[in-house]
This record gives structure tokens, C-alpha cells and sequence, in this order.
């Protein structure tokens, strides 16, 4: 029999707020954190809005001189991953013995790179920064959070681009009930808001460019004239463990993480599988996995990235992996609000799901002002709404055709 994993910890940093309360807050408000872009002359690009973190202190929760040494993305998790273990009630406690980190990052620390290779470019290699490897690595969030929580279990990190924040939760779960685990910091990271990695997108065709002038409006998943995504940062970091260690240490239990699954499309390196079949399968997979049945799955999570592409093709493989109750089931897509937080999206929505269940609260899908045709489900358009919830499937799909899948489920 499956060990119970439970959530007992959760941080968030986030162009909507920078702890639980303020973020949950700018949900249930509807509130967006896309503006135009400040981090740098964003002039030159096709697309010129952003959902940036705004008034993050790094001095919250660790030296200055230690954050002078750390790239923005593990500058967030690090900030995410201390206030999860302080939710946890760990702090300040001894550090289990079996303790793991488990985190999902894309894109490393792009901003170093950049300024790195600008000083490479116009001085010589000898005005590099001297850190620059290190900033710039994908392992360094975990590494960091390791160093400042005192965590020596396996820190790892995982990388399937869009997903790599559930596919993180997921390993983790997997950590947590072979028992090589009995508790893991986990979740996801993100800062690719530079002129490196907004070019590369502008090249994709992926980024909106319709709304540059009104940047409230341009992330609008499954709306009729949505035009691509929007480019969001921060990092979202949970804390798992067993039932029994959580119930062991008194600790308060958010939610259940009851299940996961994944699938590669093996279609396309940016565009999803049209049918949906690889996306759907992740669903049924995690739903399975949670030992539950589509019926029992009262809110779904999208990765709903107001992409053309996207948003009609979600719709189809929800379709896929729920039959009937897809009509009877509430969809929403947070990333209006958010951005598209690339390795951070699906720990944060995690998060979400985790908070929607605890409270009874379906969040809306904001700008959805005219459904595409092609997109037909219950998105709770623009507000959210009460309303009991047991379980709720969270999906992240990525680049090279990565689909990864979460279920939670209500904490008796």
C-alpha cells in the first residue's frame, strides 16, 4: 500500500505577492502582476510586457553578502523554500534525517549569463564575474536552499522545461512513499525575464504583442483573441512528508498530495501534440495514481497559456481524460494573473490547487471576455467562485512535448 503524502509547508514568490497571504489575496482579487517591462529597455522587442516580481527583499531570509552571490531564480527559491519550512513548523528545529530537496528549473540563471558575456564581449574574459558559473547553473537553488536550511539528503534538480515544477512534486512524491524520503523541499524556479530569453521567445512567435500598450489584458487564456503568452518569474516550493512523520511532529496539514503523472508527446520540440493524446494521458495517469476516478475531480488546473496553440488543444485532451464530467468540471488558468512562470508554474499552481481545496474556492480565469468557440468548458470567467472542492488535477506541459500532472486531495 501507497504511503500518504501530505503537504505541510508552502512559500511563494510571485509577481502578485511575495508570501501566501498577499498572493492568495490577489487571487481571490483577480489582480494581475503583468506590466510593462522595467528590468530592462525592452523597446527593441516585439513583446514589451512581463509579469516581473515586484519589492522582493532577499534580506527576508538571507544575508546580503550570501545573496550577492546568487542569480535571481535561486534568490526566489531560496526565499519560497524559507518560508515553506517556516510554514512547515521546521524552523529553527533539527532537520530530519531524511530530508531531500527536489526542485524544477529551466533556464539557470539567464541575467548572469548576459552580463557576463556582454563584459566577455567588450572587455576580455578577465572582467567576467568571477561567480559566473556558479550564478548561472540550474543546480544552484537547490544548492543554496540545502546550504541555508542545513539539509544534507540528495538536492536535486530536474529540468523538462514548462513542467519541471510538477515533474519536481512528482519525483518528490515518489521520494516520499519508496521511503528514501521522509520529507522534500520541492517546487519549481523561474527568472527569464531578460532581453536574452524574451528575444529567443519573440523569435518563437510565442510572446503576446497585441496588448504591449494595455499589458493588464494580454495574458488572456482561452479568450478569442489571445496572441501568445506572457513571460512571468518567482518560484513556488512546498513541503512534503509522510503522514505518518507529519502526524509524528504535530505538524498542520494543508492538503494531500495524492497523485502524479507524466508523458512525453515525442511530437514536436515547441508545439503540443494536436489530439492531445500525451497531455491526457498524464491526467488519467495521475488520477489513477491517486486512486480516485475522473468523476472525482472537482477542479482542474490548466496550464492554459493564452497561446493559439495551447488553450484548443488543453480543451481537447481535458475532454480526453475526464469524458463526460469535462462538462461538469471547473477549469481555470491562473496564468492571467501570474504569467507563464516557465519552471515556477506548475509549483505555484500546485499551491493554488492546494489553497483552493482548503478554502472551497474555484480561482477565475481572468480576460476571458469572449470564449474561442473552440474552447467550450466551464473556465470561471474573470471571477472566481465558491464552492466545495475533494480533489483537483493541476497539469504543466513543456517544451520537447513534456506533460506532467498533480492531484491533491482535501486533508480530512
Amino acid at each position: 500500500m501507497k504511503k500518504k503524502v501530505v503537504i505541510t509547508g508552502m512559500g511563494v514568490v510571485s509577481s502578485i505577492g511575495n508570501d501566501i497571504e498577499t498572493f492568495w489575496r490577489s487571487i481571490h482579487a483577480g489582480a494581475t502582476g503583468v506590466g510593462q517591462v522595467t528590468r530592462f529597455d525592452a523597446s527593441k522587442l516585439d513583446s514589451r510586457v512581463a509579469a516581473e516580481v515586484k519589492n522582493f527583499d532577499p534580506s527576508l531570509y538571507m544575508e546580503k553578502k550570501e545573496a550577492r552571490k546568487m542569480a535571481l531564480f535561486t534568490q526566489f527559491a531560496v526565499g519560497a523554500a524559507v518560508q515553506a519550512w517556516r510554514d512547515a513548523g521546521l524552523d529553527g528545529q533539527p532537520v530530519p534525517a531524511k530530508t531531500a530537496i527536489m526542485l524544477g528549473n529551466g533556464i539557470g540563471g539567464l541575467e548572469i549569463f548576459e552580463e557576463s558575456h556582454k563584459k566577455l564581449m567588450e572587455s576580455g574574459p578577465s572582467r567576467m564575474l568571477p561567480m559566473t558559473v556558479p550564478m548561472m547553473i540550474t543546480n544552484e537553488a537547490a544548492g543554496n536552499i540545502a546550504m541555508r536550511l542545513g539539509i544534507h539528503g540528495p538536492a536535486q534538480t530536474l529540468a523538462t522545461a514548462c513542467a519541471s515544477g510538477t515533474d519536481a512534486i512528482g519525483m518528490a512524491l515518489d521520494m516520499v512513499r519508496s521511503g528514501r524520503a521522509d520529507v522534500v523541499v520541492t517546487g519549481g524556479t523561474e527568472a527569464a525575464v531578460t532581453e536574452f530569453a524574451m528575444g529567443g521567445f519573440c523569435m518563437l512567435k510565442a510572446l503576446s504583442t497585441a496588448f504591449n500598450d494595455r499589458p493588464e489584458k494580454a495574458s488572456r487564456p482561452f479568450d478569442k483573441d489571445r496572441d501568445g503568452f506572457v513571460l512571468g518569474e518567482g518560484a513556488g516550493v512546498i513541503i512534503i512528508e509522510s503522514e505518518e512523520h507529519a502526524k509524528a511532529r504535530g505538524a498542520r496539514i494543508h492538503a494531500e498530495l495524492a497523485g502524479y503523472g507524466a508523458s512525453c508527446d515525442a511530437y514536436h520540440l515547441t508545439a503540443p501534440d494536436p489530439e492531445g493524446t500525451g497531455g491526457a494521458a498524464a491526467i488519467s495517469l495521475a488520477i489513477e495514481d491517486a486512486g480516485l476516478k475522473p468523476e472525482d475531480i472537482d477542479y482542474y488546473n490548466a496550464h492554459g497559456t493564452s497561446t493559439q496553440m495551447n488553450d484548443p488543444i488543453e480543451t481537447q485532451m481535458v475532454k480526453k481524460a475526464f469524458g463526460e464530467h469535462a462538462r461538469k468540471i471547473r477549469v481555470s488558468s491562473t496564468k492571467g494573473m501570474t504569467g507563464h512562470m516557465i519552471a515556477a508554474a506548475g509549483a505555484v499552481e500546485a499551491i493554488i490547487c492546494a489553497l483552493a481545496i482548503k478554502e472551497g474556492y474555484f480561482p477565475a480565469t481572468i480576460n476571458l471576455d469572449e470564449p474561442d468557440p473552440a474552447c467550450d468548458l466551464d473556465y470561471v470567467p474573470n471571477t472566481g467562485v465558491p464552492g466545495a472542492i475533494n480533489a483537483a488535477a493541476s497539469a504543466s506541459l513543456g517544451f520537447g512535448g513534456h506533460n506532467g500532472c498533480l492531484v491533491l486531495r482535501k486533508y480530512p
